[in-house]
């Protein structure tokens, strides 16, 4: 059996490097590619893609896993082979329970889905876009039953972005947060006035702006030496392997933030892919624990760690020593109101750390009721409306800013909303375990020493990969189960303060 698994580790390294260079074709599409190279690009990564998925599941690969399966279990579950096989199987079986022409059908979908959806957003007309809707549903639908459920088949659709959860631990969750932050959400808008960030609206060289999110990543250890950062329309990180991790910012002339939190953002996501254990590489084990765990750490450094009060203590020199004439009478205190003013956003990539959260509740709701037939194709716009007025007290004019906002659905990715709110709620957990084992932690962060959380991080966290689910991960870290209580405190205990209530 040793033998064999040697044999499975060469299939995954082989399969991983086909990966790497779709990774790096997908990173110079969105970065250098020049425009007349589309259709070309497109055939290259579609015949790697189809290279690697005939490989992926070939039935000798399959007849592999079944016979290494019991060896693997006889190590014990807390093996790495055991978590080898188990991550090797989870991916085999993904693949081959959806036909081949099923697949086909799904990217035939989601292609004509992403162009209407374009046009539709273009001109605020949902009804254009219904119809390709109507089939993603339908084919979401058809997916869960491949994949098959116990509960709901939104059980089988959240399973591939985040293993092992169920809407009924999501919707507990959600419930509990829910109850949690539209009081508190509530207490800010009756003071709306009382924080302003006009500040940060103020003119800035966007070249100067690059240089300065470059010196943020570096105080924070992001690895120049194996990554790079680019701009791009969408700010994004890529993993073409563990001494290639990519990023992405954009910059604003005038809104210096949208620069300063998309390259900490990006940059918790490739600290997490730079700290995964080198030997887990070209292995199952070498990606993250669940889109939920990566998800937690690139909020984790945006949110709590780069709108915390040290950090802008830190933040602050720097933006006079780049801006001297824009933030040279700026002060620490006026530059921490002012990246942490909450107000409602029809847009959700462009809500606060408050108000982010509703979004993903919304849209959990949403999808969930039309995936399982509780609420038809036709209510949805005014159930979006409902839904925003009820949690963030605004409600859309057109349906650009409402139903057809997020490209997620277009894409056939039903499922994966709740993701961004799972890591913010697991993030939470991290930071507050880091703070009780590492005393004096965040005394360091107006230093611009972040070593001592990257540290633990990298011991709690990064280095695992995937050898342990979302659940475990958060066992073993010492922060027990999923818990909305943290990241409740950590919102009300702030923002009490900041808005006086």
């Amino acid at each position: 059996m040793e033998k064999k698994y040697e044999i499975l580790k060469a299939n995954l390294a082989e399969w991983t490097d086909i990966g790497q260079a779709i990774s790096l074709l997908n990173w110079d599409q969105e970065t250098n590619m020049p425009p007349g190279a589309a259709q070309g690009r497109a055939q290259a990564q579609g015949t790697l893609s189809r290279i690697a998925h005939e490989k992926a599941t070939s039935a000798e690969y399959g007849k592999l896993l079944e016979e290494l399966l019991p060896w693997a279990e006889g190590k014990g579950r807390d093996s790495e082979e055991y978590a080898m096989l188990r991550e090797a199987k989870r991916g085999y079986d993904l693949s081959v329970k959806l036909p081949a022409s099923f697949v086909q059908e799904c990217s035939e979908t989601s292609s004509a889905a992403m162009v209407a959806w374009r046009e539709a957003k273009k001109s605020s007309d949902f009804p254009a876009f219904k119809p390709h809707l109507q089939k993603v549903v339908e084919q979401n639908r058809r997916k869960a039953q491949y994949l098959g459920f116990r509960e709901t088949p939104y059980d089988a659709l959240l399973d591939i972005y985040e293993p092992g959860m169920t809407k009924a631990t999501v919707a507990k969750a959600f419930a509990q947060l829910r109850s949690e932050i539209v009081p508190v959400f509530a207490e800010i808008r009756a003071r709306k006035d009382a924080v302003s960030n006009k500040i940060l609206t103020r003119s800035t060289d966007t070249d100067k702006q690059f240089r300065l999110t470059q010196d943020i990543l570096k105080a924070m250890d992001y690895d120049f030496n194996h990554g790079r950062q680019d701009r791009s329309t969408h700010p994004f990180t890529t993993s073409i392997g563990p001494a290639d991790i990519r990023v992405t910012t954009w910059t604003d002339k005038k809104w210096i933030p949208a620069a300063i939190y998309a390259s900490i953002h990006e940059g918790g996501h490739a600290l997490y892919e730079q700290g995964i254990d080198p030997a887990y590489h070209k292995t199952a084990l070498g990606g993250a624990a669940s889109l939920g765990t990566h998800e937690s750490q690139s909020r984790l450094w945006e949110n709590i760690v780069g709108r915390s009060e040290p950090f802008c203590k830190w933040l602050l020199p720097q933006l006079k020593a780049y801006f001297p004439a824009v933030y040279g009478k700026v002060t620490e205190e006026e530059l921490y109101r002012a990246v942490n003013k909450s107000e409602p956003s029809f847009i959700r990539v462009e809500a606060d750390e408050v108000s982010y959260n509703l979004h993903i509740l919304l849209r959990f709701e949403i999808e969930s009721g039309m995936l399982e037939g509780t609420l038809s194709l036709d209510d949805a716009p005014e159930a979006w409306n409902a839904k925003m007025k009820e949690y963030l007290g605004i409600t859309p004019k057109k349906a650009s800013d409402g139903i057809l906002q997020d490209v997620h659905w277009s894409m056939g990715a039903i499922g994966y909303f709740p993701t961004y709110t799972l890591g913010n709620i697991m993030s939470a957990q991290f930071y507050e375990q880091a703070k009780k084992s590492v005393p004096g932690m965040e005394d360091g962060f107006a230093r611009g020493d972040f070593k001592p959380l990257l540290g633990w991080l990298r011991q709690h966290v990064h280095r695992h990969g995937s050898r342990y689910r979302a659940a475990e991960l958060l066992e073993k870290a010492g922060c027990g189960p999923l818990d909305v209580k943290p990241f409740a405190a950590y919102i009300r205990n702030k923002y009490s303060k900041i808005y006086g209530f």
